[in-house]
């Protein structure tokens, strides 16, 4: 077997679980599959399949390798497909993650119009607030809010959102609305921290000039999601610093409301990360290029401070 073919075996026995199943769909002896699945492994140096006696299983480096395989098959049909006269419709796997507020608040919503226009297309979101490896677990792009640490990957800015301070109507009736910096010795924050046990931060604010500051601040609760983050709010647990985007319905609504205008903290630059190729699979560019659309009405312009190719560290999301 060629290697394309190789990777198609595998990716049949994978998915089959048996090796004798797999030869029946290629049309190929069982021994074929079966020499082609061990010059597999021999040549990438890791065992990808347990095979005992009833079932074939995938190992932990197996089912990265099945994950990977299926990205270079469908990149490779669409790369055939350049050169028709009829461009396919987008099709394969495409993997995405990004912060949980942003794909329930902003994503989601729109998610059902570009599904609609890609039938084919078969996307798996994880949403998360932890630091997932882009690479090695398998993913063709990640959005990611806050400050970029170097990494290697290629960064796409997509632009701003502005952050604003928060408590709840009866936080607010229970401690006293602040007017001004000083006020906040006497008020509780609840504190993001990620992971937990983390050095908690404190109030964020900028000046006229820009400058940033940071004002230590007590608070008997931390969180590390924004989920809790945004539920110790409306729950009256404390203040939060937070995007605007992802706290609006709320305020809208009044279950929040600001507090301190003029100390907001600084905005938190929007990045798309995505591995450095030479040529990205089309339903990638297609995807980035609806999603950075979705976000326009929530971001201000493209910050150059998001320009390096990096990951996120420890930061707040909408």
């Amino acid at each position: 077997m060629n290697p394309i073919e190789t990777l198609h075996a595998f990716v049949r026995v994978a998915e089959l679980h048996s090796f004798t199943q797999a030869a029946e769909q290629l049309g190929c002896p069982k021994a074929s599959v079966s020499l082609a699945i061990q010059q597999l492994e021999a040549q990438v140096g890791a065992r990808l399949l347990l095979r005992t006696t009833r079932r074939v299983q995938l190992t932990p480096d197996g089912a990265l390798f099945y994950e990977r395989s299926k990205d270079v098959l469908a990149d490779l049909d669409e790369l055939q497909g350049l050169f028709r006269q009829q461009p396919e419709q987008l099709s394969g796997r495409l993997r995405v993650d990004m912060p949980v507020s942003t794909a329930r608040n902003l994503v989601l919503p729109r998610l059902p119009e570009f599904m609609c226009q890609h039938p084919l297309l078969k996307l798996e979101l994880s949403c998360t607030d932890r630091r997932v490896d882009l690479v090695r677990e398998g993913f063709d792009c990640v959005l990611r809010v806050g400050r970029l640490e170097e990494s290697g990957l290629v960064a796409r800015p997509l632009g701003q959102l502005a952050q604003v301070n928060c408590a709840s109507p009866a936080y607010l009736q229970a401690q006293g609305h602040p007017q001004t910096l000083a006020d906040l010795a006497g008020h509780q924050l609840v504190h993001y921290q990620s992971p937990l046990g983390a050095r908690g931060g404190g109030w964020e604010w900028c000046d006229e000039r820009g400058q940033c500051h940071t004002l230590p601040m007590q608070g008997a609760l931390s969180v590390n999601s924004t989920e809790a983050y945004q539920a110790a709010c409306l729950a009256g647990l404390g203040l939060i610093q937070a995007p605007l985007a992802g706290l609006r319905p709320w305020m809208d609504s009044g279950q929040l409301v600001e507090v301190l205008p003029r100390y907001r903290a600084p905005p938190l630059p929007v990045s798309l990360l995505y591995p450095h190729r030479r040529q990205l699979a089309r339903r990638v560019q297609v995807f980035m290029d609806w999603l950075a659309g979705v976000l326009i009405p929530y971001v201000d312009g493209p910050s150059d401070s998001a320009r390096s190719a990096s990951q996120s560290s420890n930061s707040m999301v909408p």
